[in-house]
């Protein structure tokens, strides 16, 4: 028997199985369907593999906020892989398999191993996992808690802990103060306000888990803005959506609604008056709008996981942690952009994109990019893009973002994307079928600024007849865009706006049943698409989507700018 150095165990627990090594970071949500428990990311290297019941290892997990949601979503059906195993620090599975333990009683063990320790054990075909020690193949290693430091609960902490102010504030306090101690936190601070990601529906278990809350007397303490949920809340019995599906849907975003929350129903809370200032510390979830705070406002915010969310909104308290502190917030990668003259928006979602594919597991300082001049949808397509590569919770524009003066470490190393990385990520991004069935607009919600774009771009016409085209929105740019004609201008165009659902969890019928090939000028839904409808879908300029409206045709070709 070898022995390798020390497992740390983040989340206890026995387990067996055979070894399923993933190469690359995976988004549970969006890379994951719950019901199989089979990678569904069509452009993950272990793509069609299953999780169920393997012990799983991955460097960390990447994307979504709601991929704690999918883990539970598993534990509860029984699909839950035997055990999980990192190389580098991890929060939102480790968030999942938690809440399965703490409050469900389904526990899926979460161990962290050093590179030599990951690779040895990656290299066998099976193992057992105990209190004791990781075995497999004749190799030994042994499993030792974490060292939990100090964590400092003041007074208060101590009573929401002890139950003084309801069972639901001990509950989230439970889970805050774990998930606290194994990022090492030293305290907790206060944020001004949170944003739910938690009210997707991805099956069951988050229901459960926001009932669950709600009857143990839930209610949030801070200002708290809901994410795009998975049906139209008042349109979707119109629109054909299943009973099955479209009830549980709603009766999520009501249980949040009854416990305080806002029903904003948006993924792109920044866009709604009021936004975050500066240096504010904020318990935001879902993974672009906590970039985009991070990197674009200057806000604080860690990107915090599904589930705690509603802990962080139900206590105001949030682990100090993470982008919480001035040394974890600074670029440990420098990248240098070499962008054509006469670029446009399609550029953005491109960049952050392959930015997040060099950054998988830190913050960027991206140069080169300044005198674009890009616009805040510029910035929120680049945040949202590398958001689906990168597991970071932010980055840095050089002349652009307002902490990328000096934000680079000493120590950082440089890499450039060039002219023909760019065109390489594109003609991967765009590959697809000529002929269109759907244009999608708004992953990220979109703003008004890019509604009136798209009814400019369209002056009118009208679509070809087999082609659709959607523009989800928030509620709030849905009613600037009618009072403002623009929603009339598009829809003369036969586009149609549809609030709170949004692409990443839209489905059909809203989703058109005949749609088999799909244009977007998102980077996160041209990543995410294939694998969550079926569809190949495509990155495109917005005249792309425009041509492809008109005529139901978009030729792959580079933006004219690249060309």
């Amino acid at each position: 028997m070898t022995t390798h150095g020390t497992a740390l165990s983040i989340l206890a627990g026995n387990a067996a199985g055979p070894i399923l090594r993933l190469t690359e970071p995976l988004s549970f949500w969006g890379g994951v369907d719950a019901a199989t428990a089979e990678v569904i990311d069509t452009r993950h290297p272990q793509h069609g593999a299953r999780l169920s019941g393997a012990v799983v290892l991955m460097p960390t997990t990447r994307g979504s906020c709601s991929g704690s949601g999918v883990v539970l979503e598993m534990a509860l059906a029984g699909l839950a892989p035997a055990a999980l195993v990192f190389r580098e620090a991890e929060d939102v599975a480790t968030l999942g398999a938690l809440v399965a333990a703490e409050m469900f009683a389904r526990p899926v063990p979460v161990l962290r191993l050093g590179p030599a320790e990951f690779e040895a054990l990656a290299a066998a075909g099976t193992a057992t996992i105990d209190a004791a020690a990781i075995r497999a193949d004749g190799l030994e290693i042994p499993v030792a808690r974490p060292s939990e430091g100090e964590l400092e609960l003041d007074d208060r902490d101590q009573g929401m802990l002890a139950g003084a102010e309801g069972e639901a504030v001990a509950q989230a306090m439970r889970i805050l103060v774990a998930m606290a101690r194994q990022q090492g936190a030293a305290r907790l601070i206060d944020v001004t306000r949170a944003h739910i990601d938690g009210c997707i529906y991805a099956g069951p278990a988050n229901l459960v888990f926001a009932e669950a809350m709600e009857a143990k007397g839930g209610r949030v303490r801070v200002p708290t803005t809901t994410n795009a949920i998975s049906v139209d809340r008042e349109g979707w019995q119109r629109q054909g959506v299943a009973r099955d599906f479209g009830e549980p849907a709603a009766r999520l975003a009501d249980a949040y609604v009854r416990m305080g929350c806002r029903p904003t129903f948006t993924c792109a809370p920044y866009l709604l008056p009021g936004a975050p200032d500066r240096g504010e510390p904020i318990g935001w979830s879902e993974s672009n709008a906590v970039i985009f705070a991070n990197s674009v406002l200057g806000a604080r915010t860690a990107k915090h996981a599904d589930f705690l969310d509603l802990c962080i909104a139900i206590t105001g308290r949030a682990p100090l942690a993470g982008p919480f502190l001035e040394a974890e917030r600074r670029a440990r990668v420098v990248i240098t952009v070499d962008l054509p003259a006469g670029a446009d928006a399609a550029a953005w979602p491109l960049i952050g994109y392959l930015a997040g594919s060099l950054a998988p597991d830190r913050i960027p300082l991206l140069r080169g990019l300044a005198d674009a001049a890009p616009t805040p949808d510029d910035l929120k397509a680049l945040c949202a893009a590398f958001g689906t590569t990168s597991a970071a919770p932010m980055l840095h524009v050089e002349g652009v973002t307002p902490e990328a003066d000096g934000a680079a470490a000493p120590d950082a190393p440089h890499i450039a994307i060039g002219r023909a990385e760019l065109a390489e990520g594109w003609r991967k991004l765009n590959d697809g079928p000529e002929a269109i069935d759907l244009v999608a607009i708004g992953s990220p919600h979109a703003s008004l600024a890019e509604c009136r774009a798209l009814a400019a771009v369209l002056a009118g016409q009208p679509r070809h007849p087999r082609v659709a085209a959607i523009v989800t929105a928030g509620r709030q740019v849905l009613a600037e865009a009618e009072a403002d004609g623009t929603r009339g201008a598009l829809a003369a165009a036969g586009v149609e706006m549809i609030p709170d659902l949004c692409w990443c969890s839209i489905s059909r019928p809203v989703f058109p049943t005949t749609a088999r090939t799909v244009i977007t000028t998102s980077g996160k839904y041209a990543h995410y698409g294939p694998g969550l409808s079926g569809c190949a879908v495509r990155l495109g300029t917005l005249t792309d989507c425009a041509d492809a409206l008109l005529s139901g045709r978009a030729p792959a070709r580079l933006p004219t700018w690249m060309a």
